[in-house]
């Protein structure tokens, strides 16, 4: 297979394996990667699993033909990669090994030796030429072994990125990427996030135009698209809306009652339910399953005065990935001494950000009225965003939204007719409630007050303290006159009676609002505005000011240092004096809100 003009592939597929790593259903089989780059010298990136020795050896001299290789370069020493590393040796006795120092310590460990009179040791920042081809070595630690390395052709701009961007399959079969990479990623890369983020950094940096990992498909489209979603993936954010429920039951009372959760999840207007059963269902996809989507329901039965063991093993391997950022209700079956749900719940204290449902469901034994009133309650708290969602089941004057105003953050949004636009502001307040009136102020710098002044129509949407700090550079730090803000967050916003977007997740409630009157304050324009509709999406709580600084802004980097940082944004101005006319030029802020970078 022809990568480029000077990359060709001479990796396996591998149909004998029927479980990757002794525990991952593959009935797509496995590919084993291995690339050669030929110029003036001739380097070969990793090898493949020992079955398939001779296919690969033999692939390597279908390219090369009388050729031999310069350079042997392992990125990662993991067995279904490294294991033919003696072999290759044997029939290629000139050919120097790259690799790094780790990957060398283990070299000896597999084979006895580390080639040390034919080795190059490299570390972040060293490279290779090749001829016109140099290869930027970067490390990369714990994506998923402690010596791996990536390497960057600066030539013809191609990741060998090792087990990133992997997935499970054979490449004679046509499959889709996400869900196959996804359950890769999870089970096998999953733990190590912080590593992977710290690498897609780094990759931020290079210009990248396809991606050739060590199992899976060569990307050479849409680069975008993968790389979003490892971001995702490494930062545990939900990828989806929807409910996983994921279940383990004895005598078919449990199931009973996750059918019916389910059932009425579904007529509630959730976008996606899953259910597993995890005495019977694919592990490894029930765990992928629960990072893909944003709320979980776990289902068990007190076992000997624990868990299930089915439901043991599924939330060991949950926290022992960094399970986090998610909605997680409870539903117990007991008859005598219930004690699953108190379990399980203790099993998730060391996860982040686990936002429990305020039901638990108990049953006991069997469903009762009671039990059955209990799931009732749990529909309605984990469906009312999605009922508020939907204009056909949205209560549109449930003036308690007024409740969610107080010195937060919010997304206004508005429209100047050709798209859809948002802008972060913090100086809202209900000035009155006979009439109910609500005061927005906006810089007059940015681009949404002219539309607003336009229009006369804003909606207003209250953040809740799911809102990652992403929301705030879309919406907050670049300008709608020239950026589809919606587009490049991603996000599908929804639409209420005036035509205006609201965000579909990371809010707890939205105002329509029809401007009455405009107040001129100079730098800025009051917006004294009257409410037509107002939806409660959930009940998280508003992201006050305090709550962003303290948890979700992240902390500008202002070591070594000298000048003032902005407290909104963390923009960060060098110099001895800060001019009093400054304005931030990412959040549009003013002196005020900037502060000396202590040393």
């Amino acid at each position: 297979m022809k990568i480029t003009n000077d990359i060709r592939y001479v990796g396996v597929n591998d149909h004998q394996v029927d479980l990757f790593e002794g525990q991952y259903v593959v009935p797509n089989g496995m590919s084993y990667n291995s690339y050669v780059i030929l110029d003036e010298k001739v380097a070969v990136m990793d090898t493949v699993d020992a079955h398939f020795t001779h296919e690969w050896l033999d692939n390597i001299t279908s390219v090369l033909g009388d050729r031999h290789p310069d350079y042997l370069i392992i990125q990662h020493m993991e067995p279904d990669h490294a294991a033919n590393i003696a072999n290759f040796m044997d029939v290629y006795r000139d050919t120097t090994i790259v690799s790094s120092k780790k990957a060398f310590a283990m070299m000896a460990q597999f084979f006895g030796t580390d080639y040390p009179d034919r080795q190059i040791i490299v570390k972040e920042g060293d490279s290779l030429t090749l001829g016109k081809h140099t290869l930027a070595f970067v490390e990369a630690p714990m994506v998923h072994w402690p010596e791996v390395i990536v390497t960057y052709d600066t030539c013809d701009k191609v990741l060998f990125s090792a087990d990133g961007f992997g997935k499970f399959g054979a490449l004679d079969v046509e499959e889709p990427w996400d869900d196959e990479s996804r359950r890769y990623f999870i089970g096998i890369v999953g733990k190590y996030g912080k590593q992977v983020q710290n690498l897609l950094k780094k990759a931020a940096t290079l210009d990248i135009q396809t991606i050739c990992p060590l199992h899976g498909p060569v990307l050479t489209e849409n680069l975008g698209h993968y790389l979003s979603l490892y971001n995702t993936w490494s930062s545990y954010q939900p990828e989806s809306e929807g409910i996983v429920i994921a279940y383990t039951s004895v005598y078919g009372h449990t199931k009973q009652a996750v059918e019916a959760l389910a059932d009425q999840f579904r007529s509630n207007g959730c976008p996606k339910v899953v259910v597993h059963d995890l005495a019977r269902c694919d592990m490894s996809l029930a765990i992928a399953d629960a990072f893909r989507y944003n709320k979980l329901v776990l289902a068990t039965t007190t076992y000997n005065a624990d868990l299930y063991p089915f439901m043991r093993d599924y939330i060991h391997r949950l926290t022992e990935r960094n399970f986090q950022n998610r909605k997680v209700a409870l539903i117990e079956n007991g008859s005598w001494a219930p004690l699953a749900a108190k379990v399980m719940k203790n099993m998730f204290e060391g996860s982040k950000q686990i936002a429990w449902a305020n039901t638990t469901v108990h049953i006991k034994s069997a469903l009762s009225d009671e039990s059955r009133a209990e799931l009732n309650a749990l529909v309605e708290e984990f469906c009312q965003d999605y009922i508020a969602q939907h204009s056909e089941t949205a209560n549109k004057n449930d003036l308690s939204a007024l409740f969610n105003i107080g010195y937060g953050l919010y997304v206004v949004t508005s429209n100047d007719g050709r798209r859809d636009n948002g802008l972060i502001v913090n100086t809202v307040s209900q000035v009155t409630n006979t009439p109910n009136r609500i005061a927005v102020t906006i810089n007059k710098a940015n681009y949404s007050h002219h539309v607003i002044k336009q229009t006369g129509i804003m909606n207003l949407n209250c953040l809740s303290t799911e809102a990652p700090f992403d929301i705030f550079q879309t919406f907050g730090f670049q300008s709608g006159r020239t950026v589809d803000k919606f587009a490049g967050a991603g996000i599908q916003p929804l639409y209420s009676d005036n035509g205006l977007a609201f965000l579909p997740k990371y809010i707890n409630s939205f105002m329509s609002l029809k401007v009455e009157q405009y107040i001129d304050m100079d730098t800025h324009g009051m917006f004294i505005c009257s409410i037509t509709e107002s939806r409660v999406i959930s009940k998280v709580e508003t992201m006050t000011y305090n709550y962003y600084q303290n948890n979700v802004k992240p902390k500008p980097a202002t070591e070594g240092k000298k000048g003032f940082v902005c407290k909104v944004c963390g923009y960060i101005y060098e110099g001895d004096e800060l001019p009093e006319d400054f304005i931030c030029p990412l959040c549009k802020h003013g002196v005020a809100d900037f502060e000396p970078i202590e040393g």
